[in-house]
């Protein structure tokens, strides 16, 4: 039987899972869990108001089997940040996360993400009104730049003020932003990574937690990382191949539990997905955050092809994962 344990949070951010809009939702985070114990895991950015103003159930509302779980926000108001922080605290989160990283046009466009970079008091003043209202941590994902405000002391201002504000916590993404000229998808993969500035900033900054992100594709790489940094946030690679965290618990964590097997995985989360199902959740709605899961193993293509053709369909059943699980015998 496939359990899942419940760490403190700055135990856990010693590896985290990103938040990514459209992948990491609550259907995305109960699989990661039953693949890794520890780590610590994120929702999508939620902005300020779609919570103050729309369905807080729709957007907040998650299992705790998931836990460890971050509230990633989008937004700059202070009074509003500081209302949703304590939404998300009253929801059971573990975290809150300010997002300064975002790239794309509608988030500047709202004035947050990574156009928030630009406005460190700004930043300051947010992080100061949550941790007002919370007493979970209250922390910020950032960039090392953006446009042509990218030189270490600009960055170096901006940690600073942050941290006068009551942020202990940064994790960054090693690379500066565009915000005009690039999309987001671009963003992430134009830009240099630049892994020396993230570790120049803990040299710089060492009474504060310093999170790497940004390019992580492998254990291997998390551990070098580690050896500097404390800790890492892998995103991408966790989503399309997120078998990878099978082995989290054991060589991040020191926890040497057995390792379930992907079918294992997939029996375990037979329950869940029934009893979503039952609550009116369409299947396809769980099932496309599984596609990866046989990523470079036999049968890869054909579950995919499975999953992807039969769990759209109306009345699909937990049975259309037990006979894609045939072609990876």
């Amino acid at each position: 039987m496939i359990q899942t344990a419940k760490p403190a949070t700055s135990a856990a951010s010693r590896f985290s899972v990103a938040p990514m809009l459209d992948w990491t939702d609550r259907h995305c985070r109960y699989f990661h869990r039953l693949l890794t114990r520890h780590a610590l895991l994120y929702t999508e950015m939620v902005t300020t108001g779609a919570i103050l103003y729309g369905n807080q159930q729709q957007h907040l509302q998650f299992s705790p089997a998931e836990q460890p779980v971050a509230l990633q926000l989008g937004g700059s108001n202070p009074l509003d940040l500081a209302a949703c922080a304590k939404i998300g605290a009253e929801f059971g989160y573990n975290q809150i996360n300010l997002n300064v990283g975002c790239p794309s046009d509608r988030v500047q466009n709202g004035r947050f993400g990574a156009c928030l970079m630009a406005e460190p008091q700004l930043v300051a003043d947010g992080v100061a009104a949550m941790r007002e209202a919370v007493s979970i941590p209250v922390t910020v994902k950032s960039r090392i730049g953006i446009d042509d405000r990218d030189s270490y002391p600009e960055l170096q201002h901006f940690i600073a003020t942050v941290r006068d504000g009551g942020c202990r916590t940064f994790i960054v993404h090693a690379r500066k932003a565009w915000l005009s000229g690039l999309s987001p998808k671009q963003n992430r993969e134009i830009p240099p990574l630049r892994y020396d500035v993230v570790v120049q900033l803990k040299q710089d900054f060492p009474d504060l937690e310093i999170i790497i992100n940004g390019g992580i594709t492998d254990l291997s790489a998390a551990l070098v990382h580690l050896q500097q940094l404390d800790g890492v946030m892998v995103g991408r690679e966790a989503y399309h191949n997120p078998y990878v965290l099978a082995e989290v618990d054991k060589l991040i964590f020191n926890d040497p539990h057995p390792v379930p097997s992907r079918r294992e995985l997939i029996l375990a989360l037979l329950p869940y997905v029934e009893s979503q199902l039952q609550q009116g959740v369409r299947l396809h709605s769980i099932t496309r955050h599984l596609l990866g899961l046989f990523h470079g193993e036999n049968g890869a293509r054909a579950w995919r092809r499975h999953l992807s053709e039969q769990a759209s369909k109306y009345a699909a059943d937990p049975q259309v994962l037990l006979d894609a699980l045939e072609f990876t015998a």
